[in-house]
Order: C-alpha cells, then sequence, then structure tokens
C-alpha cells in the first residue's frame, strides 16, 4: 500500500536543504538566490496590483 504524503513532506522532498545556498554576486551586493526568487515575485504581484483594475459597483 503506497504511503501518502503531506505537502510539507513532499517539499522537502523536492529542495535540498542539508547544502549550503547559491548566491549571487554583484560588486558589493550579495544576495542568496532565494530571496532574490521571493524579491522578484513580491515586485510581480506589485505590478499585476496596479495594471489588473478592481472591480467597482454599476453607475447608479
Amino acid at each position: 500500500m503506497p504511503t501518502i504524503m503531506s505537502a510539507p513532506a513532499v517539499t522537502a522532498v523536492l529542495v535540498d536543504l542539508s547544502r549550503p545556498g547559491r548566491y549571487v554576486h554583484w560588486g558589493f551586493i550579495q544576495i542568496s538566490v532565494a530571496n532574490l526568487v521571493v524579491i522578484g515575485l513580491m515586485l510581480l504581484v506589485f505590478i499585476l496590483a496596479i495594471a489588473i483594475p478592481f472591480p467597482h459597483g454599476g453607475k447608479k
């Protein structure tokens, strides 16, 4: 019978946390790739929040 794994267990299988992280160097700036991805996703959500119109009520 196969074992059903929870979402955190599946995530742990996909991401190897036992090795050091990868870093990007730009002159004196050093940032981990994981943090760079999070910042990029936050910028994407911010741009989408500005670009996508919010629903508003109809004309009275």
